[in-house]
C-alpha cells in the first residue's frame, strides 16, 4: 500500500501546486481590483470572473475527457490513439473558441444582465469581459494540453506551463494596472496575455515530447483515424454529458453569485473574497482528483482491478488529511487572508463574518472532488452528469428556502449541502466502474497497427 501511497504523492504534489497557479489568475485580479477605489471595481471583476468561470467551465470537458481517455490509451500502451484524442480534442478547442468570439457581445450582455449586478459594478464587468474574451480560443486549447499532460502523468510539466503563464499574468497586470493606470481593463489584458503565452509554450512541449516526435509517431496524423465514426461518437457522448454535468455546477455558481448581487455590492464583494479562499482550496484538493484520474486510467486501460482500488484507498486518505490541514490553515489564518484581498475595511468586516462556511468547505467538498477524478479517469460520464443534476435540483429548492429565513448565512448552508450531495449521489453509483472490469478487452492496440 505504500508504494500507492508514494504514486499518489509524486503526481498529487506537482499537481497541486500546478493547480495552485490557475486560481492565481483569479486572485491577482481579485487582489488589483480590491485595492482601486470603491467596492465597484472589485465587484466587476468579481462578476466578470464568474463570467468566464461559466464559460470556460462550460467547456471544461476538453480538459476531463481529454485526461480520461489520454490516460486509458496511455495505459494501454497505445501510443495512436493517445495522439488522436488530443488531435481531436484541440481541434474543438479552437473551434468553440471561435464560436464564443462571434457571439461574444450578446453573450456578455445576457451574462451581466442575468448576474443582476449595479449599474456602476455591471460597467467595470463589461470593460473586463470584453477585454478578456479574447482569449477564448487559448484558454480552451490550454484545457486540452493540461488534460493531455494529465493523462500522460506529466505533473511537472504541466506545473511549469501554469508557472509561466501565472508569471506573465502577475507582471503585466502590475505594469498595466500601476504604472499606466489601466484599471480594469488592465487587469483583463494581462489575463488574456497569460493565457496566450501558456498556449504557445504548452505547444511547444506536447509536440517535443516522445510520443509525439518519434519516428514510430512519424507524427502524421491521418484525416481518416482523425475522423473515424465510431470514435468521434464516443468522444461526442462524452463531451455531451460532461458539458451537461458541468452546466449544472455554472448554474449553481451562477445562482450563488446572484443572491449575492441581489443583496448588495458589498455582499457580492465579501462572497466573492470567500470565493477566492474556496477556489484555492479546491484547486488544491483537486490535486488528488487529477492524480486519481490519471491513475484510474491507466488501470482501467492495463485492466488492472487490483490497481484500482489501490489507487482509491490511497488517494482519497491523502485528500482527506489535505483538506483538514487546509480548513485548519484557514481557522487560523482567514482574517489575514481576508486582509490580503481587499484594503476596504467594510468588505473585510462582511468576509469575516461568513469565513466559517470557508473555512469548513474544504472538508464537505473533498470527498464529491474525489469522486469526480474517479469518475473521469473512467470516462464515466453518464454517471457524472446524473449525479450533477440531481444535486443542482437539491440545491436550488435548499437556496430558496435557506436564504429566505437565514439571508447570506442560508445561501452558504444550502452551497454547502450542494457539495454533500454531490459526493453522496456519486458515492451511490461506485460500483458500477468495477462492473467495466468484467467487460471484454477491446483490442485497440491490434486495431491500431
Amino acid at each position: 500500500m505504500a508504494y500507492w501511497y508514494r504514486r499518489v504523492f509524486l503526481l498529487a504534489i506537482p499537481l497541486i501546486l500546478s493547480n495552485l497557479t490557475q486560481p492565481l489568475l483569479s486572485t491577482v485580479d481579485t487582489i488589483l481590483s480590491g485595492h482601486l477605489p470603491g467596492p465597484a471595481a472589485l465587484g466587476g471583476v468579481a462578476v466578470g470572473g464568474i463570467f468566464f468561470n461559466s464559460v470556460f467551465w462550460t467547456f471544461g470537458f476538453l480538459r476531463m475527457s481529454t485526461t480520461g481517455l489520454v490516460a486509458q490509451a496511455y495505459g494501454a500502451q497505445d501510443h495512436e490513439e493517445l495522439r488522436l484524442h488530443f488531435a481531436r480534442a484541440l481541434l474543438s478547442a479552437v473551434a468553440i473558441g471561435v464560436v464564443i468570439l462571434a457571439v461574444r457581445g450578446p453573450l456578455i450582455s445576457l451574462a451581466i444582465t442575468m448576474l443582476g449586478a449595479s449599474s456602476e459594478v455591471a460597467q467595470n464587468a463589461c470593460i473586463y469581459c470584453n477585454t478578456r474574451i479574447w482569449s477564448a480560443p487559448a484558454a480552451l486549447a490550454n484545457y486540452v494540453i493540461l488534460g493531455s499532460l494529465l493523462g500522460r502523468q506529466r505533473p511537472r510539466t504541466a506545473l511549469a506551463v501554469q508557472a509561466v503563464i501565472n508569471v506573465v499574468n502577475v507582471a503585466v497586470a502590475l505594469w498595466l494596472v500601476i504604472r499606466l493606470h489601466w484599471g480594469v481593463a488592465g487587469i483583463a489584458t494581462a489575463t488574456m496575455t497569460a493565457d496566450y503565452a501558456g498556449l504557445l509554450l504548452g505547444l511547444a512541449i506536447v509536440w517535443q515530447s516522445k510520443i509525439f516526435s518519434s519516428s514510430v509517431a512519424a507524427g502524421r496524423i491521418q484525416w481518416a483515424n482523425l475522423t473515424h465514426g465510431p470514435s468521434l461518437r464516443r468522444l461526442f457522448a462524452l463531451n455531451r454529458d460532461i458539458l451537461l454535468r458541468t452546466l449544472s455546477l455554472v448554474a449553481a455558481y451562477g445562482w450563488f453569485t446572484r443572491a449575492g448581487a441581489r443583496a448588495g455590492d458589498l455582499t457580492l464583494a465579501a462572497n466573492a473574497v470567500l470565493l477566492n479562499l474556496h477556489g484555492i482550496a479546491s484547486y488544491a484538493l483537486d490535486g488528488f482528483a487529477n492524480a486519481t484520474e490519471a491513475l484510474v486510467g491507466e488501470a482501467i486501460g492495463a485492466r488492472r482491478l487490483a490497481d484500482y482500488r489501490a489507487v482509491l484507498r490511497a488517494s482519497t486518505v491523502a485528500a482527506g488529511v489535505v483538506a483538514g490541514l487546509i480548513s485548519l490553515a484557514y481557522l487560523a489564518f482567514g482574517s489575514q487572508l481576508i486582509q490580503i484581498f481587499t484594503n476596504q475595511e467594510t468588505i473585510r468586516l462582511l468576509a469575516a463574518r461568513y469565513l466559517p462556511w470557508a473555512i469548513a468547505m474544504p472538508l464537505i467538498a473533498v470527498w464529491g472532488y474525489q469522486l469526480d477524478g474517479i469518475f473521469i479517469g473512467a470516462t464515466g460520464a453518464r454517471e457524472l452528469r446524473d449525479s450533477m443534476l440531481i444535486s443542482f435540483l437539491g440545491y436550488l429548492a435548499l437556496a430558496v428556502v435557506l436564504e429566505r429565513w437565514f439571508g447570506n448565512s442560508g445561501l452558504w448552508c444550502a452551497f454547502s449541502l450542494f457539495m454533500v450531495l454531490r459526493a453522496i449521489t456519486l458515492t451511490l453509483r461506485l460500483p458500477s466502474i468495477e462492473k467495466g472490469f468484467a467487460a471484454p478487452v477491446k483490442c485497440t492496440i491490434q486495431q491500431a497497427g
